[in-house]
C-alpha cells in the first residue's frame, strides 16, 4: 500500500483540499480519498500534487511493505 503525506503538506501550506483539487485538476473528492488511502494516485497526478508542494514523490509517497 502507498501512504502519504499530502494532509500534512496542505496543513503546512494552510491549503484546502479544493484549492489543491483545482491546481492539479481533480475533485475535491479525489484529494479526499487519496489522503484516506482510499486509492493509490496515478503516476502523473503524484507528480504534479509533489510539484504544487515544491518536493519529491518520494517525499510525499511512501510504499509500506508490511
Amino acid at each position: 500500500m502507498i501512504k502519504n503525506r499530502i494532509k500534512e503538506y496542505r496543513a503546512r501550506y494552510d491549503m484546502k483540499q479544493e484549492e489543491l483539487a483545482a491546481r492539479v485538476g481533480v475533485r475535491r473528492e479525489t484529494i479526499g480519498n487519496l489522503e484516506k488511502g482510499k486509492y493509490n494516485p496515478s503516476l502523473v497526478l503524484a507528480w504534479n500534487i509533489a510539484k504544487v508542494f515544491g518536493v519529491t514523490i518520494e517525499e510525499l509517497f511512501t510504499v509500506d511493505e508490511s
